[in-house]
């Protein structure tokens, strides 16, 4: 188990300093868009270049960094159901799925866009639009965005299976987006609705 938590360990520090990474993408998108608008409004001059530029910025970080969403547990979760279930069940169903439906899927989509992606560099795909930018860069962020949640599904599996072991504390525990009312702001609520 020790060589598999240095595994992880390293998976997380590539995925951390990519998701970093991408977020400074967001400004470069901002600054190409800003850009893009004041030079059409201003001097009437528009380029699908600069246009597919923010595309492909908007779409790199989203693919780069949904590994590092995952790896701090900021994921989209159905709250209602999970956040009522012990501790003890939370990991299971973390564990459950990642093992069955995000390792399967992120697998799947890496050998699918495998060759999509060799495809467009062989041939030097470029866009159908005049103007248009090169699409194998686009092309390979989401193969590398699939490579990067494939190893951070697996150091989430290790980790997961660490944690409910008794190996190591949970980096990232759930904490429900819904917290619970004070029972003073349950009466200040039914002295609302009863005054209504």
């Amino acid at each position: 188990m020790k060589a598999l938590l240095g595994l992880s360990k390293v998976i997380d520090s590539i995925t951390a300093f990519v998701g970093k990474a991408a977020a400074w993408l967001v400004l470069v998108a901002v600054l190409v868009s800003a850009g893009n608008a004041v030079v059409r409004k201003v001097f009437s001059i528009s380029s699908n270049a600069w246009l597919e530029l923010q595309w492909y910025l908007f779409g790199a970080v989203f693919m780069l960094a949904a590994a590092y969403t995952l790896q701090n547990n900021e994921h989209i979760r159905i709250d209602i159901v999970f956040g009522m279930q012990s501790k003890k069940v939370q990991d299971r169903i973390d564990l459950f799925g990642h093992l069955f439906f995000l390792l399967p899927f992120t697998v799947l989509m890496v050998w699918l866009f495998t060759p999509y992606v060799i495809r467009s560099f062989n041939i030097q795909e470029h866009s159908a639009n005049a103007g248009g930018l090169i699409i194998w860069p686009a092309k390979s962020m989401l193969l590398a965005g699939f490579v990067l949640l494939l190893a951070q599904a697996i150091s989430e599996i290790i980790k997961r299976i660490a944690i409910m072991r008794g190996i190591i504390d949970d980096p990232n525990p759930h904490q429900s987006g819904h917290a619970p009312l004070e029972e003073d702001e349950v009466e200040i609520a039914r002295g609302d609705i009863h005054n209504a």
